[in-house]
């Protein structure tokens, strides 16, 4: 009788042993095994990517024209007021007449007041009109011109629409990715999107 509940016990111990491991084994079968399992888990960290589905270049006019602009220094006449000299000759007479008077005696006194008047006025009104030709001033000005660009245009990005897991989005990157877009949670990787 020991021997009988013994064997017993052994083959009920059998039974047990063998529905749990066959248990065990349809769990890891529905999860894909312990082998499955890692893969699973490497493809899930690994990269993933997206199915570009267009690319569209964003273009941008090359340069346009443009207003420059500069400062220059414009130099003019100063306006005359004594546009006939009357002041130079004036003030050059009374001072070559004085000179003249103090050359000589008599006739030759008053022969030389006179010469002296008539260059010393001639002298003034030469110095006046010098003068006033030199006259000048200056002022800044500022100068401007429209500049046209070399024209064209030129591509500045790309609007890229792509698909992952059925969902369509569109993205703005500065390079054609091509057929295929490297994704994270369905949204580009932030290392392609650049």
């Amino acid at each position: 009788m020991n021997r009988l509940v013994a064997s017993a016990l052994h083959v009920g111990m059998g039974a047990v042993l063998v529905f749990g491991l066959s248990a065990c084994n349809r769990d890891a079968n529905a999860d894909g095994g312990v082998g499955a399992t890692a893969e699973q888990a490497a493809s899930q960290s690994g990269p993933k990517y997206a199915r570009v589905l267009s690319v569209t270049p964003v273009r941008e006019q090359a340069s346009a024209p443009q207003q420059v602009c500069h400062d220059e220094v414009v130099t003019q006449h100063k306006p005359v007021q004594d546009t006939h000299q009357i002041a130079g000759t004036a003030i050059g007479a009374v001072a070559g007449g004085l000179l003249g008077n103090q050359i000589g005696g008599g006739k030759g006194r008053t022969l030389a007041t006179v010469a002296g008047a008539v260059g010393g006025g001639y002298a003034g009104h030469e110095i006046q009109a010098n003068h006033q030709r030199n006259a000048t001033t200056q002022t800044t000005q500022r100068r401007c011109e429209t500049v046209q660009g070399n024209g064209g245009e030129k591509v500045v990005a790309y609007d890229v629409s792509y698909e992952y897991n059925g969902v369509t989005r569109t993205v703005r990157m500065d390079h054609d990715p091509g057929d295929k877009l490297q994704v994270q949670e369905g949204v580009v990787a932030v290392s392609d999107a650049h």
